[in-house]
């Protein structure tokens, strides 16, 4: 048995009435019809989610369609450059 999970199509991440996080997905086990839940995180759940991901990226290249916190902020001490003075 293989399960799949993947963001549901066409349902964006969006916040819930009492300040949580809701991110759609699609799971789907071999075999099955897939089935729509949402994974439901508070605002600090959904921060430790943002670091380790962050972590998990860290010196890898953005892809062009990356938001803006990904590609400025995002650079390994080994790989940053600091380029001049204000």
């Amino acid at each position: 048995m293989t399960w799949k999970v993947e963001r549901t199509p066409g349902r964006p991440l969006h916040r819930t009435e009492d300040n949580r996080f809701a991110l759609p997905l699609r799971l789907t086990r071999t075999g099955d019809q897939p089935t729509d839940t949402t994974l439901t995180l508070t605002p600090a759940e959904a921060e430790h989610l943002h670091a380790a991901l962050c972590r998990a990226l860290d010196g890898q290249p953005a892809p062009p369609s990356a938001l803006d916190c990904r590609s400025p902020v995002q650079t390994s001490p080994g790989t940053s450059h600091i380029m001049g003075r204000a």
